[in-house]
């Protein structure tokens, strides 16, 4: 498995805004003192950070660390719609493990990056809005725990060039009845009545949107799931098997080793 430095991270919100700019908004002189967000869903800016100017727009991610300092303004012809968030960490961790050396301080995005208007983002970005406007009981852990869902969002795409998570809310729906439901006997027919959607179809949209069949897919669940088992120490081979929804244990060996790269035999805890 991949470490990242957002293992470690726990932030903390300090300030968030959904921003709809008006002709005459701009910054001046901005310094920033921990880590500044911004995830632009409309219109455009300009962003000079450090004396550097950037042209951004829909899709655009602006990070910046601290001691960054920037100005920004829109356009009154393209006003900027964006999401914009303030946080810090307090996680020693984080800063002790990430850092390279003492002076160093934690960037966790490059400046600006284009990942596109990301549904999913979007959706996450709106409830932490409601959740931090509103700011009923228990708002902060719930806000702190969107935003962290956001990071891994935003790590998986910048970081990890993994944009695989679907946009096409039927695509999200099937993907999570799979990993609610990967121990029973699932086919392409059933998923499909699950969102209405034609068995071809279906096909052809899972596709374009994961990178892979709907097949495949669930097999790589399964077997995630069968892997967890077996770590444990309390299944057998063929106990992890059938309860992930292999009814051939040839076949469950064969689909493991062809993902993990080794047997499920490695899994089990020596005596």
């Amino acid at each position: 498995m991949t470490e990242t430095i957002f293992d470690d991270f726990v932030p903390r919100i300090v300030y968030h805004v959904f921003r709809k700019c008006s002709p005459d908004w701009q910054i001046r002189n901005h310094h920033v003192g921990d880590h500044d967000l911004t995830y632009i869903i409309k219109g455009k800016a300009r962003y000079t950070v450090n004396d550097t100017p950037h042209e951004v727009g829909s899709g655009d991610v602006i990070y910046l660390s601290e001691g960054d300092i920037k100005n920004s303004i829109t356009y009154p012809e393209n006003l900027m719609q964006c999401f914009g968030i303030n946080f810090s960490s307090f996680s020693p961790e984080s800063q002790s493990v990430n850092k390279r050396n003492a002076g160093d301080k934690l960037r966790l995005f490059p400046t600006v990056t284009n990942i596109g208007l990301k549904q999913d983002i979007i959706d996450l970005f709106r409830e932490l809005t409601i959740s931090w406007n509103e700011q009923q009981s228990g708002y902060l852990l719930k806000t702190r725990a969107l935003l962290m869902l956001i990071l891994n969002r935003l790590s998986e795409i910048i970081i990890l060039s993994n944009a695989s998570a679907p946009n096409d809310y039927r695509i999200g729906k099937i993907t999570r009845h799979i990993s609610m439901h990967y121990s029973e006997k699932l086919t392409v027919k059933n998923l499909a009545q699950l969102v209405n959607l034609d068995e071809d179809y279906l096909g052809q949209l899972f596709k374009r949107e994961t990178g892979m069949t709907v097949h495949k897919y669930m097999t790589k669940i399964r077997i995630r799931n069968a892997e967890n088992m077996l770590q444990s120490g309390n299944y057998k081979i063929h106990e992890a098997a059938e309860q992930c929804g292999f009814s051939d244990v040839f076949h469950f060996y064969k689909s493991f080793r062809a993902l993990r790269g080794f047997p499920p035999s490695r899994c089990l805890l020596k005596p």
